[in-house]
């Protein structure tokens, strides 16, 4: 076992280091620790590079979570216009190296699945990843894997869907109903959000990160709040922390209990379906009693939260909770006591555990699939500290092991809030915020309703963002759909989908 004071630095969650107490390692020791430091249990978090003030070269920057240990390792290194890719040897760095590739105009040499991320224009002048001067690439436009074969046929679905969901190109390699193989390319709506933080925090700054995924707008509106808040080197008084933390679980019971009614709905089960809607609804509506916003916008504020909860307002939060929750049960249980409805759920687009370790899987998925990665675990922080025991596991990787994770985490979930509106803190619920540490790097890690996001700011000599990076769930966990759609029928496509439920827009940034 390698010891951590030998090649970078170790920072909680969240925790800051500067920049000069972080070594600059040469690449080829830097890919060697972070293959090592794989083998041995840990796994990447964040992977992204930076320029350098002065010439061509990029720094490269690795975060490495030690879960049992509670540990972030972090790397850094110096890359030029090409550097040797690792995933061949390290799968879960696949989408990192393009996105750093496709950003930065270098190039991962020998990376096995060389394409575009999000099709965005690269952030600098130089050398072209893909070939095509200084020209853009259309999203989509790329080469897709084909199968030829007697009898092999192809299926594009999307960009443009039925219904008012966001744009995603799904190609299905098949032979009659069985899939071979489904490549997924997303980027229709890259926004660059992480490009528009440079230079802040600015005014505008939460607006674009509470939107970096609508429905996760608690989860990323504190990931933001706590790179600051490190950044500046306070902490939100324990009663704001509860607060965060209440709305990131109604947040997460809005969603899951969302998810099983639109599963209900996909296998034709219509109480449980037409239920979950409206309940869906009331968990939305408790957050709108907080702050005038069914998804918590204006509620996560750098320092604290924009709203208090007032006694008179939590009696009668908890007392509607009671209520939903009865009704959330039976609508549940209705469902999962139906043969007809377990048995389109069960053994259906099955991934295996070390299928979800080699792709980096996080949240719901990786969960089902019975790895256990829960950030509430491991890294817990705010509202969490000695309040989350353990979390919830399945093993069997298919769409009723990800169906029953949101079950059982929505009566979790629960009896948790219930715990937290009778026990809330004293005390006030925002503080103004000192100016941000300048040349540090913050990291803070949150455990949204899909599962781990990562947001890592970096900031230059006047304490301003000159870089800052996001790591949504479904960065991680689009690659696990188009594994477990392979030999199942182009039937149960809409079925896995949704059991994944993954972000378009969290994933194009």
């Amino acid at each position: 076992m390698m010891t951590p004071q030998e090649f970078g630095k170790i920072v909680k969650n969240p925790g800051t280091i500067a920049l000069t107490a972080l070594p600059v390692l040469a690449y080829s020791r830097f890919s060697e620790l972070c293959l090592e430091l794989c083998k041995e249990g840990g796994r990447i978090v964040a992977y992204f590079a930076r320029p350098q003030p002065q010439g061509d070269d990029l720094e490269l920057f690795a975060i490495i979570a030690r879960c049992w240990e509670g540990e972030l390792l972090i790397l850094r290194c110096t890359i030029g216009r090409s550097f040797p890719s690792l995933t061949p040897l390290c799968p879960q760095l696949h989408l990192f190296e393009r996105e750093i590739a496709e950003t930065y105009g270098v190039i991962p040499t020998d990376h096995p699945w060389f394409k575009p991320v999000r099709f965005h224009r690269r952030w600098r002048a130089g050398s072209d990843a893909w070939n095509r001067g200084e020209e853009r690439p259309l999203p989509g436009e790329m080469n897709y894997y084909q199968v030829e074969g007697e009898e092999v046929h192809e299926v594009a679905v999307g960009p443009v869907h039925a219904g008012v969901i966001e744009p995603g190109h799904f190609r299905f390699q098949c032979h009659g109903e069985n899939v071979m193989h489904l490549e997924i390319s997303l980027g229709y709506q890259h926004r660059g959000v992480e490009q528009l933080l440079i230079g802040g925090p600015h005014p505008a700054s939460i607006f674009q990160l509470e939107t970096v995924a609508g429905d996760t707008t608690a989860g990323h509106g504190s990931a933001y709040c706590m790179v600051l808040e490190t950044l500046a080197g306070i902490a939100p008084s324990p009663r704001a922390e509860a607060i965060r933390a209440i709305a990131l679980e109604l947040e997460r019971l809005a969603n899951h209990v969302g998810d099983i009614g639109a599963l209900a709905g996909d296998v034709g089960f219509l109480p449980t379906a037409s239920y979950c809607g409206r309940l869906r609804g009331d968990y939305l509506n408790l957050t709108a009693e907080i702050c005038g916003s069914r998804f918590s916008r204006g509620l996560l504020r750098p320092g604290g939260v924009g709203f208090d909860l007032d006694e008179e307002l939590a009696t009668r939060m908890l007392q509607r909770l009671v209520a939903i929750e009865k009704e959330t049960r039976g609508a549940i249980e209705l469902f999962f006591d139906a043969p007809s409805a377990l048995a389109r759920m069960e053994r259906i687009g099955a991934l295996s555990i070390d299928d979800a370790e080699a792709l980096g899987m996080v949240g719901v998925a990786a969960r089902a699939c019975g790895l256990t990665r829960d950030v509430r675990l491991h890294y817990p922080y705010g509202g969490y500290i000695q309040t989350y025991d353990h979390c919830v596991i399945e093993d069997s990787g298919d769409v009723f092991a990800r169906a029953n994770i949101r079950r059982r985490e929505i009566y979790k979930s629960l009896h948790w809030l219930k715990k937290s509106l009778r026990d809330l803190p004293q005390g006030g619920v925002r503080s103004e915020l000192p100016p941000l540490a300048a040349d540090t790097l913050a990291v803070a890690m949150v455990e949204g309703w899909r599962g781990e996001l990562v947001q890592v700011g970096i900031t230059d000599r006047t304490g301003k963002f000159d870089r800052y990076k996001i790591i949504d769930p479904s960065f991680h966990n689009w690659s696990g759909l188009a594994l477990a759609l392979r030999e199942q029928q182009i039937s149960d496509f809409p079925l896995c989908n949704k059991s994944f439920n993954l972000s378009y827009c969290g994933f194009d940034l």
